[in-house]
C-alpha cells in the first residue's frame, strides 16, 4: 500500500514508519515536509492514503485537504489527519474539511494507525459512491432523459439566474420557445418510438446551430427552449433562430422513414418585454402561438414593433435574392472633380434598389445583404455594371475617367473576387489604374488578415485602393502604414461642420499628415462653396458632394457632363 506522509517533523515521520512496519501489510512510503511538497508528490504519483500533520510552517494540513478536494474526485485519496492538539473542535474542522479520520500523535499505535488507515479507505470509497449517486441523481433531476438536454426545471432556474445576474449594460437576452409543427401526426402515424428518435435527431441538429454558452432545453413533449444572452441587437436572435429553421429543412431519415419537419418559434426579449422570468416565458409562448396561427415554420416576436421590424427585414432579405437577375438594381454615379481645375476626373458608383415601387438607398438593405451573404452576388453585379459603364464612357474620350467601387467586408471573404474583377476589366477593356476600390476601416478591423491579402492582390493587378470614411469611428494611422492604400477619403461628417474650430483644426491636421505620407485625398460631403474653398486651400486633390453634383443615373451623367 502506497502511503504519502506530509509532516515537517522527521522524528514523527520515522515513528509512523516504524509503527506501520510492525503490522502484516506491505507499506511503501513517500515523505514530504510541507503542504507544497505534498501537492507536488501527489501530482506525480497515485497514493492509497495520505497521513497528514495538521500543524506545519507556512500552510497547515487543512489547506492541503481543501486543495486536494478541488482536484477531480478520481485523483482524490483517503486522508488521516495527525496532530498533537487535543482540541475536539480541531478534529471536527479536519473532518468537515474532508479528512476521513483524526488521530492524536500521542495515541498512535500500530493497531490503531492500521485500523484508521483501513477505515479511512472504506469511508472514502463510500463517499465516492455517494458522490457518484448524487451526480447521477442531479443529472436526472436537471436533464431530459431522452435527449440529454436541460429539462424544464433546470431551464427555468437558469433563466431566473441569467436575469438576476444580468450585467448593467445595454445587452439583451432573448428567450426563444419552439415546438415541432404537426409532431402529433408523427406519433400517430409511425408510433412513439419513431417520434422519440426524431426528437433526438432534432436536438442534435439544433445544437449545431448554437454556441456553447447558449442554454438549450427540452421543456417536454416536442417543446424546446433556448436562452440567448449578451445580445447587442435583436437581429442576433433573429439570425440564430433562422439558422434553426434552416437546419430542419433537410428531411430526417428515421428507421428508413423520411420525415419532413419544421418548427414554429416565439421570441421574447429581456428587458424590452419583461424583467421577470415567468412573464418572459409567457410572452415567448404567446409569440410561438402567433407563429403557428400565421402558418407555422416561422419566427414571431412577442412585441408588435419587433415583429414588424422582423417581417420587414425578412421580406427585404427574401427579395434581395435574385434581385440582380430581375434587373431591380440600378447604379447612380456621383461625379468626382479636380479641386483646383474643377475638371471631371471620374465617378463613384452607388447602388439603388427598385423595390415595392420606390428606389431604396444602400442604408436600407446593404447590412441585410451582408448578413445573408447575398452581398457577394450584388457586389459582383455592381462591379460588372460599373466597369461596363466606364468602358462605354471612356470609348471616345481623350482623357480617361476613373470609377470608384465600394467593397463590403463580406466580399473580402470571396476567394474568387480578385479574379472576377480582373476578368471584368479584361472583358470591357478597362485599365486597372482607372478602377478604385473603396473599403471602410470597419472592414479592415473585422477581417484584417483577409483584407490585407485581398488588397495586396488588387494592388498587384494595378487597381487603386481607397480608405473610405476616414476621420470617424475607428480611424487609425496604423491602417495607413499596414495596408496598401493609395487614396484616403475624408468623411463627409467632418466636411459638413468644417466651419467649427475644432473640426477645422482636425481636417487641417489630417490633410497635412496624409500629404506627408504621399497619399491622395478625396473630400466627401462638399455641400457649399466654403467647404470647397477649404479643400483648395488644403490642396485636397479631389472633391465630391452636392455642391458639385448629387449622385445621378447614367442618362443624366451623359446629358450633363459627357454630351460635348
Amino acid at each position: 500500500m502506497d502511503i504519502l506522509i506530509v509532516d515537517d517533523d522527521i522524528v514523527d515521520r520515522e515513528h509512523i514508519k516504524r509503527t506501520l512496519r510492525k503490522t502484516n501489510h506491505n507499506w511503501t512510503f513517500v515523505e514530504t515536509e510541507s503542504v507544497d511538497e505534498g501537492l507536488v508528490a501527489f501530482a506525480s504519483k497515485n497514493f492509497d492514503v495520505i497521513l497528514l500533520d495538521y500543524r506545519m510552517p507556512k500552510r497547515d494540513g487543512i489547506e492541503l485537504i481543501l486543495e486536494l478536494r478541488n482536484i477531480s474526485l478520481v485523483r482524490n485519496v483517503a486522508i488521516v489527519m495527525l496532530s498533537n492538539s487535543e482540541e475536539s473542535a480541531l478534529a471536527l474542522d479536519c473532518i468537515k474539511a474532508g479528512a476521513q479520520d483524526f488521530l492524536l500523535k500521542s495515541e498512535v499505535t500500530s493497531s490503531r494507525l492500521e485500523r484508521a488507515i483501513l477505515q479511512s479507505q472504506t469511508r472514502f470509497e463510500l463517499e465516492q459512491k455517494l458522490y457518484r449517486s448524487y451526480q447521477e441523481a442531479k443529472k436526472l433531476a436537471e436533464h431530459d432523459s431522452l435527449t440529454g438536454l436541460a429539462n424544464r426545471y433546470s431551464f427555468e432556474e437558469a433563466l431566473r439566474l441569467s436575469i438576476t445576474q444580468k450585467p448593467r449594460d445595454k445587452s439583451k437576452l432573448a428567450l426563444a420557445l419552439f415546438d415541432l409543427d404537426n409532431f402529433k401526426n408523427i406519433n400517430d402515424t409511425h408510433g412513439h418510438d419513431i417520434g422519440d428518435e426524431l426528437l433526438k435527431s432534432v436536438s442534435k441538429r439544433v445544437c449545431l446551430c448554437l454556441r456553447e454558452n447558449e442554454l438549450f432545453a427540452r421543456l417536454g413533449g416536442d417543446e424546446f427552449a433556448i436562452i440567448l444572452s449578451n445580445l447587442r441587437t435583436v437581429d442576433n436572435a433573429t439570425r440564430v433562430n433562422k439558422r434553426i429553421l434552416a437546419c430542419l429543412e433537410k428531411p430526417f431519415i428515421i428507421s428508413g422513414i423520411e420525415i419532413i419537419m419544421s418548427a414554429s418559434i416565439g421570441i421574447a426579449i429581456y428587458p424590452d418585454n419583461s424583467l421577470g422570468a415567468n412573464e418572459l416565458l409567457k410572452y415567448a409562448d404567446i409569440a410561438m402561438y402567433r407563429a403557428k396561427k400565421l402558418g407555422r415554420n416561422q419566427i414571431c416576436f412577442f412585441e408588435e414593433d419587433m415583429q414588424q421590424q422582423f417581417l420587414q427585414r425578412y421580406q427585404i432579405e427574401a427579395n434581395l435574392v435574385g434581385a440582380a437577375e430581375r434587373n431591380e438594381f440600378v447604379l447612380h454615379y456621383q461625379p468626382v472633380f479636380d479641386t483646383v481645375s474643377k475638371d471631371l476626373l471620374g465617378f463613384e458608383a452607388l447602388i439603388r434598389w427598385n423595390f415595392q415601387g420606390r428606389l431604396h438607398f444602400p442604408d436600407s438593405f446593404i447590412s441585410i445583404a451582408e448578413c445573408s451573404h447575398v452581398i457577394i452576388d450584388i457586389g459582383r453585379w455592381v462591379i460588372e455594371n460599373a466597369i461596363r459603364q466606364l468602358s462605354q464612357w471612356n470609348r471616345h474620350k481623350d482623357k480617361a475617367l476613373s470609377m470608384s467601387i465600394n467593397l463590403s467586408v463580406i466580399q473580402l471573404t470571396d476567394k474568387a473576387l480578385v479574379g472576377f474583377i480582373k476578368t471584368m476589366m479584361q472583358k470591357y477593356d478597362v485599365a486597372p489604374q482607372l478602377i478604385e476600390l473603396e473599403l471602410t476601416e470597419t472592414a479592415l478591423l473585422e477581417n484584417s488578415d483577409q483584407a490585407v491579402e485581398v488588397m495586396e492582390l488588387l494592388s498587384n493587378i494595378g487597381c487603386r485602393i481607397a480608405l473610405d470614411d476616414f476621420g470617424t469611428g475607428f480611424s487609425s494611422v496604423s491602417h495607413l502604414q499596414n495596408f496598401p492604400i493609395d487614396t484616403v477619403k475624408i468623411d463627409k461628417s467632418l466636411m459638413l461642420v468644417c466651419h467649427e474650430a475644432k473640426t477645422l483644426a482636425l481636417i487641417k491636421g489630417l490633410a497635412a499628415m496624409l500629404h506627408s505620407l504621399g497619399l491622395e485625398i478625396v473630400a466627401e460631403g462638399i455641400e457649399d462653396e466654403n467647404s470647397f474653398t477649404l479643400c483648395q486651400e488644403l490642396n485636397i486633390q479631389r472633391s465630391q458632394g452636392y455642391y458639385l453634383s448629387k449622385p445621378i443615373d447614367s442618362d443624366a451623367i451623359e446629358k450633363r457632363f459627357l454630351s460635348s
